[in-house]
């Protein structure tokens, strides 16, 4: 890969090898990136895969970026006004929004349209993307990115990071393996708010931290477009149903398995645990200063429904992990957030504080500091230009993702687990291990 013609040098030598047989021509200073635009040879191509609700805000982002061209749309729906919630969603919204955010170089001939695609190895196979967003269901995480850093391409990727242990080690091992950079969309991880909260218990302005408790929704959140029956259906027109399955096993379609309501079943994802444990059980990572590494125990309980069900994740839920460091985080249902508990007083992540004077005791300037980004998409176009780290990197994005998975299988085999961190195993529980990878439904593979 490393001596592969890049899309820039190519685009210099052909400019070069035009010099010697024309006369030059009077270049606007736009397209030379001055009068503060950025000179198209200059930009981050970016292919978009699954462009559903949130993978529409993160297009939305990214298009508004100077130094960002989105080349690519891709989404097995080609797009239905009852996506999610009415929303006008899939392919053809999602192109109509870069021909109009690129509506005068599509008009000057500086930028074609976007190349539609349903399939996303029609993306990464093109040589001209140096990145790509990924916002499909969980289960589809980890093949794409995987295919995606054997391409060559940089990965935004929507959290929770991945559907299993073994998926989350196979990303960051592709990603180190082929040199490439990745930040999973733990936005927390650039709130100016949430790093000041870490930074105070790093510091030990709490005393010595003693436990951390985490707070995640229960429940579902059913979109109101769902239907009254679970039984099968017909695919609707424009939807490749069989590649939304993708690696996950077959089942009939049904509206409700799909677009938002995925989030509900184990085939797909983790419920609640997984969906906002990414944005939390980050945070408590981050402040108890374990990010690259993990827990040696869970255990706990929790309410799920049968397992036939089409919705079966965890709807009430409390499971404890203890750390090499001594310190307990407890994970329960109810509300949403963390309490970092110390010797000397207690400090929320989105600014409570006990006693209160923690608040107003600011970070010196021999004091640890945490990494410090203030906007997660413009960190990860920032990376991708330098090669440098992510504020939310593979390695801890997997590390954070975890202790969900083990609350979910701790939770699902009803007993008290002992995990190392540095295998990656359960110890003495081959059951337990089973359930640290899933098979793939062929012929996919990662």
């Amino acid at each position: 890969m490393a001596n592969r013609p890049t899309r820039r040098s190519l685009l210099k030598q052909t400019a070069a090898a035009s010099a010697m047989i024309a006369a030059p021509m009077i270049i606007p200073a736009r397209a030379l990136g001055k009068d503060g635009a950025v000179a198209p040879s200059n930009r981050i191509t970016l292919g978009a895969i699954g462009v559903g609700g949130r993978g529409t805000v993160n297009l939305n982002t990214f298009l508004g970026r100077e130094d960002v061209q989105v080349v690519a749309i891709c989404d097995v729906y080609a797009g239905s006004d009852r996506y999610e919630d009415g929303w006008v969603r899939g392919r053809a919204n999602a192109v109509d929004a870069v021909k109009k955010r690129y509506g005068k170089e599509i008009a000057s001939g500086t930028y074609s349209a976007p190349g539609e695609y349903a399939d996303f190895r029609e993306v990464i196979a093109r040589a001209d993307v140096d990145a790509v967003c990924i916002s499909t269901p969980d289960h589809w995480h980890a093949a794409i990115t995987v295919a995606a850093a054997k391409a060559g391409k940089d990965v935004y990727c929507e959290k929770p990071m991945s559907l299993t242990i073994a998926d989350g080690r196979a990303m960051v091992d592709a990603c180190e393996r082929y040199g490439r950079v990745f930040q999973v969309g733990s936005q927390r991880r650039s709130s100016p708010k949430c790093r000041a909260s870490c930074e105070l218990v790093r510091n030990g302005r709490i005393g010595k931290l003693q436990e951390v408790r985490v707070g995640i929704m229960g429940g579902f959140w059913i979109r109101k477009n769902a239907k009254p029956t679970n039984e099968p259906m017909p695919i609707p027109a424009g939807f490749d149903y069989d590649l939304w399955l993708g690696p996950a096993p077959y089942e009939p379609y049904t509206y409700n398995r799909c677009h938002w309501n995925f989030r509900w079943n184990l085939d797909y994802s983790g419920g609640m645990v997984t969906d906002w444990g990414a944005h939390y059980i980050d945070m408590a990572h981050w402040g108890m200063n374990v990010e690259h590494t993990g827990p040696l125990s869970v255990e706990g309980a929790g309410t799920f429904p049968p397992r036939a069900a089409l919705w079966n994740t965890a709807t009430g839920f409390e499971f404890s992990f203890m750390y090499a460091n001594g310190v307990k985080m407890t994970v329960k249902s109810g509300g949403g957030g963390v309490r970092f508990i110390g010797s000397e007083g207690w400090v929320d992540l989105e600014g409570k504080a006990s006693p209160e004077v923690l608040r107003r005791d600011p970070i010196g300037p021999n004091d640890s500091r945490l990494y410090e980004s203030d906007n997660h998409h413009t960190n990860f176009i920032d990376c991708v230009k330098s090669r440098q780290p992510t504020a939310a990197s593979a390695e801890i994005a997997h590390r954070s993702i975890t202790p969900a998975h083990l609350g979910n299988i701790a939770m699902q085999l009803g007993r008290k687990l002992a995990w190392n961190p540095a295998t990656e195993k359960f110890d003495g529980d081959e059951e337990a291990n089973r359930m640290i990878a899933r098979p793939y439904r062929a012929p996919w593979v990662i």
